[in-house]
């Protein structure tokens, strides 16, 4: 059974670090695609970061970001673990929000989302 369970949030002061783990089971992540979303109080959900799997046509272990993150976030896999994680750094106001990570790959067709992490960047 798919599942994923995001971990990792809290209150940081700006220009601060924090690490998001995305715990995965009932697939693998290195061999699908994995993402990181956010979501602002009164925002549409917003892609923020993205990493390609062994499995897909593209580069494996190929990362994109939104342009707002692009140099202070990383997104990153660790195999033995099963575990995709977010490195953010350099932390601003605006990075508040509410984060969950999912998959994306035709074996596994719809949508499986965790409860979310809640990352607060405040002073």
């Amino acid at each position: 059974q798919v599942h994923v369970a995001e971990s990792g949030g809290g209150l940081v002061q700006p220009g601060g670090s924090l690490l998001l783990s995305c715990a995965a089971s009932g697939f693998t992540v290195t061999r699908v695609d994995m993402l990181w979303y956010r979501q602002a109080p009164g925002k549409e959900r917003e892609l923020v970061a993205q990493i390609r799997g062994s499995d897909g046509p593209t580069i494996y272990g190929r990362a994109t970001y939104a342009d707002s993150v692009r140099g202070r976030f990383t997104i990153s896999l660790d195999n033995a673990k099963n575990i995709a994680y977010l490195h953010m750094n350099d932390l601003k106001p605006e990075d508040t929000a509410d984060y969950y990570c999912t998959l994306r790959s035709p074996v596994f067709p719809g949508g499986y989302w965790g409860q979310g992490t809640r990352v607060t960047v405040s002073s």
